[in-house]
């Protein structure tokens, strides 16, 4: 944020809600703020008028209130470029496609968690104006604090307009593609879409998860004793009137497909350790990076469970099949990371953008960024992308470089890799990849104040990975409350982890 140090940023707030003003408070950046607030959404506008306008502005709608919404109306108007955050009440949540269209790059619905909040602020508000309008593209539709679908081809033209017919007909649909392709986008495209946007969109991920913990985590549980009942809700009653999304759809044990099946039928489900019926409303969406005819052939899906969700299929096409995306994404991403590390973003070289665009990007759009985060960090002085005959060869060749005396910041890893020769983009995405998760636990950790629950509800990850994973990074909080980390070396990394026999 370093761009922004001469100018005092503006907030605007139109509430009287303390859901919506006390994580404001809360924030560090805060105290450098000018936060005001204003009475409606016409006197939102007078300020507007009046001479010195705000960088962001946060239009809460009071229940019942659709005609606060006219303002976004006059703000377009009369400052396209200034972004807007609206906040609602479920009553209203139908008013979120609205505000959408009208042009609030965010709609909350209460009650949300104040990191929701936090992270949509510091997304719209911590971006200087000349960064913002670079940013900003019409092919780019954002879909929450961390998602966006981008449109800048004709395949993900034609993905879009089919999500639109998808979200209207509220049926269940079946997404299929590649590892990193951008499954669980476009099924919070299609849910923002539909009429269910005003209501959760939950997410289950089937694989690597046993049966049991999967069962509960979807229909929760029921525990009945001589003196009473303690049930357990899961996230398909959690999910009620809005969107649940399965991924990795093949991964689901076949015990818990049956289960599935019922609620596609019938739409019910029973509780475990419960024999009668739950009704629920949701819409269903699931996708599989898997082969469904070699699935089906192995026992590992049932056909019939197949067959009812593939009569809605749409496959995401891999990121090497939608070239024209790759230079809008890169920009787009070295933003959003930019803010998030508090660096200054950097341009890319015209070598490093030709040999992204030749890259064939086997793990897509997750690769993708993995990359820009390595590049933020070091830059053309610390990744030198070599020529080659074709693209995927000259993204296999990244080394560390530079000249006598401006040593990059590439971390001691990197140096003996540069020491030792060439290593693969692998072996960086790996280290970087690393540092970024290590970095995530250890503010969460300190933000929630070493509580591992709060910190894993935060990272949005069971607490069980959480603690697997500081195992992992030999994190420890000291008496005195200061977080430590052991530097660790990513599995795969460098010659010592060949030699002491790794995997990646």
């Amino acid at each position: 944020m370093a761009e922004n140090a001469t100018e005092t940023l503006r907030l605007l707030v139109v509430s009287r809600e303390s859901a919506v003003l006390r994580p404001l408070w809360s924030m560090p950046e805060s105290s450098s703020w000018q936060i005001e607030t204003a009475a409606s959404a016409w006197d939102a506008i007078e300020r507007v008028q009046s001479g010195v306008a705000p960088h962001l502005l946060l239009l809460d709608l009071p229940r019942g209130d659709g005609d606060s919404l006219h303002i976004l109306r006059w703000l377009r108007r009369l400052r396209p470029d200034l972004p807007v955050i609206v906040t609602c009440s479920p009553e209203d949540a139908d008013k979120k496609k609205e505000a959408t269209r009208l042009g609030a790059q965010e709609v909350l619905i209460r009650p949300f968690e104040e990191a929701e909040l936090e992270s949509a602020i510091r997304q719209h508000l911590l971006l200087p104006g000349n960064e913002r309008s670079e940013a900003v593209s019409e092919d780019i539709e954002h879909l929450g604090p961390d998602t966006f679908f981008v449109s800048a081809s004709p395949v993900t033209q034609k993905l879009r307009a089919q999500a639109e017919l998808l979200a209207e007909a509220d049926v269940p649909v079946l997404i299929l593609g590649e590892s990193g392709s951008g499954k669980d986008t476009l099924a919070r495209l299609i849910h923002k879409l539909s009429v269910r946007s005003g209501f959760p969109f939950l997410k289950a991920k089937c694989a690597d998860m046993p049966a049991e913990l999967l069962e509960a985590e979807l229909l929760g549980s029921e525990q009945t004793s001589s003196q009473r009942t303690i049930v357990t809700q899961g996230k398909l009653e959690h999910a009620e009137k809005g969107t649940i999304f399965l991924d990795e759809i093949a991964e689901m044990p076949l015990t818990l497909q049956a289960k599935l099946m019922q609620v596609l039928q019938e739409g019910v489900f029973a509780r475990p350790g419960s024999g009668r019926t739950v009704p629920v409303d949701v819409h269903l969406l699931a996708a599989s990076s898997a082969n469904m005819d070699r699935a089906i052939a192995e026992k590992r899906l049932r056909e019939d469970l197949y067959y009812r969700l593939s009569a809605f299929t749409v496959q995401v096409p891999p990121l090497r099949q939608r070239k024209e995306e790759i230079t809008i994404l890169l920009q787009h991403l070295m933003h959003k990371l930019s803010r998030h590390y508090g660096l200054p973003p950097r341009k890319f070289s015209p070598a490093v953008l030709a040999a992204c665009r030749d890259h064939a990007w086997p793990d897509n759009v997750r690769e993708l960024e993995t990359f820009v985060k390595r590049y933020l960090l070091a830059g053309d002085r610390g990744l030198t992308l070599g020529a080659a005959s074709n693209g995927a060869d000259r993204m296999n060749g990244v080394q560390a470089s530079g000249s006598k005396g401006a040593t990059p910041f590439v971390g001691a890893d990197d140096v003996q890799q540069e020491q030792s020769g060439p290593t693969s983009l692998k072996s960086l995405i790996d280290s970087v990849k690393c540092e970024a998760e290590r970095n995530a636990i250890g503010t969460a950790l300190e933000k929630t104040g070493w509580n591992r629950k709060a910190a894993a509800r935060l990272l949005q990850v069971s607490y069980r990975t959480l603690l697997y994973k500081i195992d992992q990074y030999h994190m420890r909080v000291s008496k005195s409350g200061v977080l430590s980390v052991a530097e660790t070396r990513p599995a795969g990394f460098g010659s010592e982890a060949k030699q002491n026999g790794r995997a990646s």
